[in-house]
């Protein structure tokens, strides 16, 4: 059983102020992530959405574990009916008028056995959602 968690790290031209508010502002969540009810970033705040391929939407549940302003926000990551629980952190290091994003995604293992939650496709949707629609959205503001 592999246990190890899924990191992926970018560097963006864009200020950690804006990549925060990219990935704490609802709104702006919208753009480039999923589309949700509601978000704040706030420890013990519920969140949720849908996703997934168009023949299984998958209903996520996700409370916010975690926050230190500008720099991490921890979310747990669940799915409805499913067994399993992870944590997505996400930690902004700042670099001048760049920013380092690095996303770790740890409990993987804790999903079922079933090739829907095979890591790669983790793997293959973190880098899709992180490398090219944050990218694309943090390019254009």
């Amino acid at each position: 059983m592999e246990t190890e968690p899924f990191v992926i790290e970018r560097t963006f031209d864009a200020t950690a102020e804006k990549v925060w508010q990219a990935i704490t502002d609802r709104d702006k969540m919208e753009q480039w992530y999923f589309k949700l009810e509601e978000f704040k970033p706030e420890v013990g705040f519920e969140f949720r959405f849908d996703g997934g391929p168009p023949e299984r939407i998958y209903h996520h549940i996700c409370v916010v574990t975690e926050v230190v302003p500008g720099k991490k926000l921890t979310h747990s990551w669940m799915y409805e009916g499913e067994p399993g629980e992870s944590h997505v952190t996400w930690e902004l290091f700042a670099e001048g008028d760049k920013t380092k994003v690095r996303l770790t995604h740890t409990g993987l293992e804790t999903f079922p056995k079933d090739p829907a939650f095979a890591r790669e496709n983790f793997v293959k949707g973190w880098t899709a959602i992180v490398g090219e629609s944050l990218a694309g959205y943090l390019a254009k503001v």
